[in-house]
């Protein structure tokens, strides 16, 4: 089998498009130089944030879920502090991987568990009691603290100590505590007083309530397993559904008014800055290219032949269950990046794609939002959460969740 990859569709056009009538009547010369979007369903959402220098994609997707879900709720518009589930998480990840003397990485990344985790056991607070730029930037540039966390956590956990001090855990909490501040204990917000469990509280969100879905052929179908990856070191379980389940999920979800956190593998050369994604073929021949052409076709150089695949919308490979394993066990579809699908739009053609909330702020094409097709997220998701009422009433069943 020939490797897939996942290649970036160069967007060309920018006008905006009020429905998807006016997008399929683009004239010819519209619809053959770009790529036009009409929103059919879209979610609320809030602000895109950007993480800028930072590996916390993971707690920012994971908490801009949370923030749709209040919105959805009828509870009105949050911004929670993703440093502070930065911070909670780090500790208890420093503290497993020290345990296991580094057999569990210590790095910055996470999983939407953790959010879960933190949400359930430690609570949240508000942006603004803890936004997390103490060392100047305006935005997170986490690069020096994670080499001087890390260092600190590998000398604890491969230094061949015979015995910890009692304090080691104070050492970790304070450089935390000075790149990213301190994590209140009790605060003032709205004019009530809090604790960041009575906060969470208050948000009445239960975390009981939102469950972690999965596609994969190497463990039983309808049963729960831990996704082996490195992020996901305190094993949080998923369901595990045919391809087929997992994507009439994502669509009922959204037809049904929910957002859906997604974990994706966006490392390939598919998902670009501009704000598309895609699954192509780079060597099945476009239409204007065979018969007299063919010969030309031949003779291009594999990014001359991706340059004409992606000038306008294009066919996609089919994806399979058996595609999408193989791109997991060979490593090439890995846990990159957390993002928030929160909507379904269609391109001139008619095709429809996945709307994706980023957290790589708006200066891209689309304003932080990403065009991302269904063939793609069949391929690279690794899991999604949500609501367990987003899932259709007979995979709930299959599934045994109330």
């Amino acid at each position: 089998m020939k490797k897939l990859i996942v290649l970036s569709l160069l967007v060309c056009m920018g006008l905006p498009v009020l429905n998807a009538q006016d997008s399929l009547n683009a004239p010819d010369s519209v619809r053959e130089e770009g790529f036009v979007f009409a929103t059919i369903k879209e979610n609320p959402i809030t602000s895109v944030k950007d993480q800028n220098r930072s590996s916390t994609c993971w707690s920012f997707s994971s908490l801009g879920f949370f923030e749709s879900e209040l919105l959805r709720l009828g509870k009105g518009e949050y911004d929670l502090a993703e440093m502070f589930l930065v911070h909670k998480t780090m500790e208890d990840r420093a503290e497993a991987s020290i345990r296991l003397h580094g057999d569990i990485s210590f790095s910055p990344g996470g999983s939407f568990y953790d959010a879960v985790y933190c949400l359930k056991n430690y609570g949240i607070v508000p942006q603004e009691l803890m936004p997390g730029n103490l060392y100047g930037d305006t935005l997170p540039n986490h690069g020096e603290l994670d080499r001087v966390a890390e260092g600190y956590v590998n000398a604890l956990a491969k230094g061949n100590l015979k015995k910890l001090t009692p304090v080691w855990k104070n050492g970790l909490s304070a450089i935390y505590d000075t790149y990213i501040g301190e994590c209140p204990e009790t605060f003032t917000y709205r004019g009530q007083s809090y604790t960041p469990q009575t906060f969470a509280a208050s948000l009445g969100l239960d975390m009981d309530d939102y469950v972690s879905l999965t596609s994969f052929t190497h463990h039983p179908l309808h049963s729960q397993f831990a996704i082996e990856i490195q992020d996901n070191w305190r094993w949080g379980m998923s369901y595990n559904l045919t391809l087929d389940e997992l994507m009439s999920v994502i669509r009922y979800a959204i037809d049904k008014g929910y957002t859906v956190a997604w974990g994706a593998d966006v490392s390939e050369p598919g998902f670009t800055r501009d704000g598309i994604g895609v699954v192509v073929d780079p060597d099945k021949t476009p239409a204007d290219l065979t018969g007299s052409d063919m010969n030309r076709w031949v003779k291009m150089k594999r990014e001359e032949k991706i340059d004409k695949l992606l000038a306008k919308p294009c066919d996609e490979i089919e994806i399979t269950p058996e595609i999408r394993q193989t791109g997991f066990d060979n490593w090439e579809t890995t846990d990159d990046h957390g993002m928030l699908i929160y909507g379904i739009a269609q391109d001139q053609n008619g095709k429809p794609y996945f709307m994706v909330k980023n957290s790589w702020g708006t200066k891209s094409k689309y304003k932080g939002t990403w065009y991302v097709t269904e063939a793609f997220v069949a391929y690279k998701t690794i899991n999604i959460l949500v609501h367990k009422d987003a899932v259709p009433a007979n995979i709930r069943k299959a599934l045994g969740i109330k």
